[in-house]
């Protein structure tokens, strides 16, 4: 398990994290969020031995990550913008790993080598952008990490390396308790694979829930009323659009108790719709404030 508990992190005055609490449990998908400056790659430094916090915690199954080797070696990380030795090779990459990681599983590296087909004695820098982020899953998966840690994974892969990439993740998930913890502006993607959710902001944890309880959290209805026909007293109400009489509104609470209420006012017409991980993203981060507007010049 990662437990983070008032972590804080300033880089000449400005925080970076400001006391940012989250908790990842052990074999769960854990989907990182939040808009940009918002201190995920911060924390992933954090979480990865690289950063040593100003005050707070961060510990893998009750151990500090920084400055102990035996929790790095649990864990294995993917950066957006991978980096190798100037002129080494898969191949020379998978010796130096396998010379640093007990875990690492040569017979691994061989199976996952056939079924990704890179040439593993190129140099990895005249790998394109797509191979070089193979390249980084191939030697990572081969360490056979307890814990994942991926910033932007699968940015460059072509679609059907994505679904290849992520069948592999997933089926470590499920066969040997993979914790991953992925950051990732793919909020598509991160919607069909995360069992929780962190959405950052300012170096705070805004909300971390399960997808599902995020879900049932926010609401988005469409209704219309007849002449003299108007919204209950009471609703949390996100966002409102109107085109003629049909409404669309975000709501916040359970989706069971705002139909119930809709319904005894008698509306023409009401529909309620679930949304996306995306919609989720931008009204818990205030909502029209973080709309896409246009330019008036």
């Amino acid at each position: 398990m990662i437990e983070v508990r008032e972590l804080v992190k300033s880089f000449d005055g400005f925080r970076a994290l400001d006391g940012l609490t989250l908790t990842v449990p052990t074999g769960a998908v854990y989907g990182l969020v939040g808009p940009n400056g918002a201190g995920k790659s911060t924390l992933i430094r954090h979480l990865t031995g690289i950063y040593r916090q100003d005050s707070g915690t961060l510990t893998v199954d009750g151990v500090p990550v920084y400055e102990h080797p035996e929790v790095k070696a649990k864990l294995a990380y993917i950066p957006d913008d991978v980096f190798y030795y100037t002129s080494a090779s898969t191949e020379d990459m998978m010796r130096f790993y396998q010379s640093q990681y007990p875990g690492f599983d040569r017979q691994r590296f061989e199976a996952l080598g056939e079924l990704l087909r890179l040439d593993r004695r190129r140099p990895i820098r005249k790998l394109s952008k797509g191979q070089q982020k193979q390249a980084a899953f191939w030697l990572a998966l081969s360490q056979r990490p307890e814990i994942l840690v991926l910033d932007e994974p699968v940015d460059g892969l072509d679609p059907v390396m994505r679904r290849q990439i992520w069948s592999l993740l997933m089926g470590d998930v499920e066969e040997h308790g993979t914790t991953v913890l992925v950051s990732s502006h793919n909020l598509r993607e991160l919607e069909d694979v995360c069992d929780t959710v962190g959405i950052m902001n300012h170096g705070k944890m805004l909300v971390e829930r399960s997808l599902s309880e995020l879900q049932e959290n926010l609401v988005k209805v469409q209704l219309a009323y007849g002449e003299g026909g108007a919204l209950p007293e009471g609703l949390t109400v996100l966002h409102e659009n109107r085109t003629g009489r049909l409404q669309q509104l975000i709501l916040r609470g359970r989706a069971d108790e705002i139909r119930a209420r809709l319904e005894r006012t008698k509306p023409l017409f009401l529909d309620l719709l679930p949304l996306s991980l995306e919609e989720i993203f931008i009204y818990e981060l205030g909502g029209a404030d973080y709309a896409v507007k246009d330019l008036v010049l």
